[in-house]
Formats: C-alpha cells, structure tokens, sequence
C-alpha cells in the first residue's frame, strides 16, 4: 500500500491529491502515515512513507472539490471521510477506524452518509469499489 512519490492512482491513473494527515487520524491510516495519496475518481487510498513525505509536495490545502461538488472541503470534514473512503475496501478488517471517521465527519457539521449517496450518483467518481453496497453497510453500521 505504500508508494514513493508517484502522484498519479496505480488503479485509475487519475492525479491523486497528496494530504497530510493530522495526529488524531494517524492510527486509522494504512501503516499510521503521516500523509496518504487520495484518488478524487475512484477513492483509492495509498499511504506515503515518511521518508518519502520529505522528497514528496503535500498539499497545504487539498482541492477536494476536485473529488465531486458533493464532498466537503473543509479539511476537518473531508480529510477523515477520505480515508474512511479509502479504507471501506476491506470493511471487516477496518470497521473500528471506519466508524471512528465517520462520526468525526458527523461532528464536523457533515452527514457522511449523505455525501456517499451523492457520490454515488456522481457519473464522475467511479470507485474502484462497489460504493453502493458499502453504503448500505455503512448505515448499519452508525445507526
């Protein structure tokens, strides 16, 4: 899951954006990386080695609208949707972190479950997993 500073998505070839990630989401990155590459087509997530971060441009202030007009862009809300996003490949092994993310998504003024309904509608975003499905589990899995 770790990738040296290639910026373009190994699953789509879209740029991704480069975010650093604040201390309390850490441990809900992959390897708990300082910063992780966010694919705004198909949501994929990479981390970002720490030595790489050195030699690697993060975004001071990731253009999150380049994900879909229906993703927040405040970074309180969007960064910890984005790696919710990107962890919900494998909802088993992440669902603490997960649920974690999205309440903290909720706690900033922001309706996660609303944001990934217009998601996926989006003809824009193709998620490189099965969005839809994920929603419905999503949903159980906060109320």
């Amino acid at each position: 899951m770790t990738r040296p500073q290639s910026q373009s998505c190994p699953a789509c070839s879209t740029s991704m954006l480069l975010v650093s990630v604040p201390d309390e989401y850490r441990e809900h990155t992959p390897d708990e990386a300082p910063a992780v590459a966010f694919c705004p087509q198909c949501l994929a997530l990479e981390s970002l080695e720490p030595a790489s971060v050195a030699d690697t441009p993060i975004d001071e202030e990731p253009d999150f609208r380049r994900v879909s007009d229906a993703f927040p862009t405040d970074p309180e809300r969007a960064i910890p949707l984005a790696l919710a996003l990107g962890l919900c490949s494998s909802l088993a092994t992440n669902r603490p972190a997960i649920e974690s993310l999205l309440r903290a998504v909720e706690r900033a003024g922001t309706d996660p479950l609303l944001v990934i309904d217009r998601l996926i509608s989006d003809p824009a975003v193709e998620p490189a997993i099965d969005l839809e499905r994920r929603q419905h589990q999503l949903e159980q899995l906060l109320y």
